[in-house]
């Protein structure tokens, strides 16, 4: 089974930026499409950005323009580049691989994003 560690979260004032890694435990990425997911307090986990096994990329329209996501494949890490956060964007931050019902694998622990001045 795959294990993923998200990290790279904090607390960032409205305007700033983070970056987030997710690294799995095993070798996914070069075969499976990845995804970084959020869940904000009494909300439902949301996909917010995903990338393809061919490094095609794609974004949920709230954070279209201020979050890029890439990977490494070497070090089967995947990366959330956050740019001009606001407070809609507080949230715990998982990664996981989509797919048609679902993700492949279990949620790893997350990390947390808290935007507020």
């Amino acid at each position: 089974q795959v294990r993923f560690v998200e990290s790279g979260g904090g607390l960032v004032q409205p305007g700033g930026s983070l970056r987030l890694s997710c690294a799995a435990s095993k070798s996914v990425f070069i075969i499976y499409d990845m995804g970084w997911y959020r869940q904000a307090p009494g909300k439902q986990r949301e996909l917010v950005a995903a990338i393809t096994s061919d490094d095609s990329t794609n974004y949920a329209d709230s954070v279209k323009g201020r979050f890029d996501i890439s990977r490494d494949k070497a070090k089967n890490t995947v990366y959330l580049q956050m740019n001009s956060l606001n407070p809609e964007d507080t949230a715990v931050y998982y990664c996981n691989s989509p797919t048609a019902s679902g993700v492949r694998y279990y949620w790893g622990q997350g990390t947390q994003v808290t935007v507020s001045s």
